[in-house]
């Protein structure tokens, strides 16, 4: 019988309880990122406060209030599954910040932060305003929505976007990495946060570099979280099963400059990607 040891990289969903997953710095061994997703039952409330870190709150699924500082947003939130083709109510929150949240009913909440100085204030991230987009040709189509893009200068080293792939195709694809800083390359830490359609459903994201000294083929399930310290990191959705992934990335530069797998880029040239 052949059996493999779990890959450093997955992050395992737990299946009961209000946390989800809970990233930190120090539990990833790098710098920037952290990432926490919590499933809130209709009336729960969370309060908390964000430190020397900038926070964005993302409201997954279901509707929330959030109060901040004295400050209550209220009705946040409208889908019912992340594959809903609708952009996602989110907040973004400064360093010490005081805030809380209560689902009006029953909620999923992605909390993405990194550190920060406080150059910018609390804000609502508007739905109708993020950018919707498809991506690739083929069965390497997939759909991006720009939840804290590098143009939306209202962050400091926080960037987030969420991708749905259809079943059957492939997406962070060709293969790229973003894990130096260097003439066509910026340097990011980045967490996928993976959901599948229907949800007992898998999908895969191999992690790898040039010289393969990292080189993980990961299996994902329904909430697992997948860690990228460095290297290429595609994913591929088998037939059947939608994926969804929550991207969250944090490094010294807030761009998103990439440089893609030299053996791949000839899709690119082909116009196939």
């Amino acid at each position: 019988m052949i059996t493999s040891s779990p890959s450093p990289l997955l992050v395992k969903a737990r299946q009961s309880g209000r946390c989800i997953v809970d990233v930190t710095p120090e539990s990833a061994g790098w710098k920037y990122v952290g990432f926490r997703a919590l499933r809130l039952a209709a009336g729960d409330t969370e309060s908390s406060q964000t430190a020397d870190r900038e926070l964005c709150v993302v409201v997954l699924t279901g509707s929330i209030d959030a109060g901040v500082e004295g400050k209550t947003f209220s009705g946040l939130g409208s889908r019912d599954s992340v594959f809903d083709p609708v952009a996602p109510a989110a907040l973004y929150l400064p360093p010490r910040t005081r805030f809380s949240v209560r689902a009006t009913r029953d909620s999923e909440l992605a909390l993405c932060s990194s550190p920060a100085t406080g150059q910018h204030g609390v804000r609502l991230l508007d739905p109708s305003t993020m950018r919707r987009s498809v991506r690739g040709v083929g069965s390497n189509t997939r759909t991006i929505c720009d939840i804290l893009p590098q143009d939306d200068p209202g962050a400091e080293h926080l960037l987030v976007v969420e991708v749905v792939t259809p079943a059957g195709h492939a997406s962070s694809y060709p293969p790229h990495k973003h894990d130096r800083d260097a003439p066509g390359e910026t340097q990011l830490e980045e967490t996928y946060y993976h959901r599948l359609n229907p949800p007992q459903g898998f999908a895969f994201q191999r992690v790898y570099t040039d010289d393969r000294s990292l080189d993980e083929a990961i299996a994902v399930e329904n909430h697992d979280t997948v860690l990228v310290p460095r290297g290429y990191h595609p994913c591929v959705a088998p037939y059947g099963y939608d994926l969804y992934y929550l991207n969250v990335m944090a490094g010294p530069a807030r761009r998103w400059v990439f440089r893609n797998d030299p053996a791949h880029e000839w899709m690119l040239r082909a116009g196939a990607a």
